[in-house]
């Protein structure tokens, strides 16, 4: 990135003279709730904080949130994702507190802290009068978490499609680059037989059972370590009494590869025992319940390369992931992809989750100098996408 260090200080500066407002607005995010399949009412309330900043976003029919920045209004654009959706029930209570330099809250970390880091940005790059190369598309999307199964980021990369020179996605720790998309198959699978009583009708197929063997024999596979593959029977159900010979059993499965074809041979493993192995009399069935695809960029794509260069400049030590996000969807479509994170947090996924303050202001420092630089290098050509 071409600028002087006077440029650069004063972009530091500036991002983290704001760390407190992108607290204040994760707080106030976090307060809306919003599980997956039922992100509407945080939508809105997103939507409105972007016009009281000048902005006319628009809000998609499955609850996706866009605004384009820029004064192109067409040609290549930079996509930023930020997801709305959280884990926690619908009544789940929001307790959000300040304790010194610490939020804890539902969701503040993942995602809240991440959408209020977005929309600063904007604001920021408005403040200090910044033109990227290329227009920058804010997306707060939807169906992260879960059985979203990425509706949220499938449905925006569909939409500007033909236009994407880049999507940064906004999740996890600071510091943390993920340029590796693990992908999953998550399957319900159902066993059946006619049932009948404990006693008088002893001898007839158990559901139970069959879905125990399937289970078994799943167990059983060996997976390879590299790439890394793994497989988790996570939910069963079943049956209808302690003396009655059950006549449907379930299983939740979720299957999971940072390579697609090594997915797709433990898949049809799976499958074959789900088929083979329930015993006779019984019948099984697999629902699919969410398929998120596997990708990779490599540590010398020069957008992963932007985003190690952020960290150093700021004087954080750079570490590389794996993970499932947003980034998931145009990194298996060869789009230049990567996942960052803003703060450090802690019990992600509980309703004790915390972060630490202080941090955002750095991690609005990276994203903005991420942006910048990623939207000059799509401007040169220098990040490609091959679709």
């Amino acid at each position: 990135m071409e600028h002087s260090s006077s440029e650069l200080d004063q972009l530091r500066a500036t991002a983290r003279a704001h760390t407190e407002q992108v607290a204040d607005l994760a707080q106030r995010i976090c307060a809306v709730p919003a599980p997956t399949g039922n992100e509407w009412q945080r939508a809105q309330f997103v939507a409105t904080l972007l016009q009281q900043r000048g902005y006319l976003p628009d809000i998609d029919e499955i609850g996706n949130v866009y605004v384009r920045r820029g004064k192109r209004g067409q040609g290549p654009v930079l996509m930023i994702l930020a997801h709305t959706d959280t884990v926690f029930p619908l009544a789940t209570p929001l307790h959000i507190r300040r304790e010194g330099n610490i939020l804890r809250g539902p969701s503040i970390g993942d995602n809240s802290a991440s959408v209020a880091t977005m929309i600063t940005l904007l604001e920021v790059l408005d403040k200090l009068h910044i033109e990227t190369a290329v227009d920058i598309v804010a997306v707060a999307d939807v169906g992260e978490e879960g059985l979203g199964n990425l509706c949220g980021a499938r449905a925006a990369v569909r939409r500007y499609y033909d236009d994407l020179g880049a999507v940064i996605a906004l999740d996890g720790e600071l510091g943390r680059i993920v340029p590796v998309s693990v992908g999953s198959k998550r399957w319900r699978v159902t066993v059946r037989g006619t049932g009948g009583h404990s006693f008088a009708a002893f001898g007839r197929p158990n559901a139970i059972y069959g879905l125990a063997r399937i289970i078994t024999a799943i167990a059983e596979l060996e997976v390879p370590k590299e790439p890394c593959t793994t497989y988790n029977v996570g939910i069963i159900e079943g049956g209808t009494s302690v003396n009655t010979i059950a006549a449907e059993a379930s299983a939740l499965i979720d299957l999971r590869s940072i390579n697609e074809v090594m997915l797709n041979r433990l898949a049809e493993q799976v499958r074959a025992i789900i088929e083979q192995r329930a015993g006779e009399g019984l019948h099984t069935e697999i629902t699919v319940l969410g398929e998120r695809p596997a990708g990779q960029r490599s540590l010398s794509d020069p957008l992963v390369r932007a985003a190690a260069h952020a960290l150093e400049w700021l004087g954080i030590e750079v570490r590389y992931g794996r993970g499932s996000t947003d980034a998931n969807i145009p990194m298996s479509m060869n789009i230049p992809s990567i996942c960052v994170g803003l703060t450090y947090i802690a019990g992600a996924h509980t309703t004790d989750e915390y972060l630490y303050v202080p941090p955002l202001g750095n991690g609005l420092a990276q994203l903005l100098f991420l942006c910048i630089e990623a939207s000059t290098l799509i401007d040169k050509g220098t990040i490609r996408a091959s679709k």
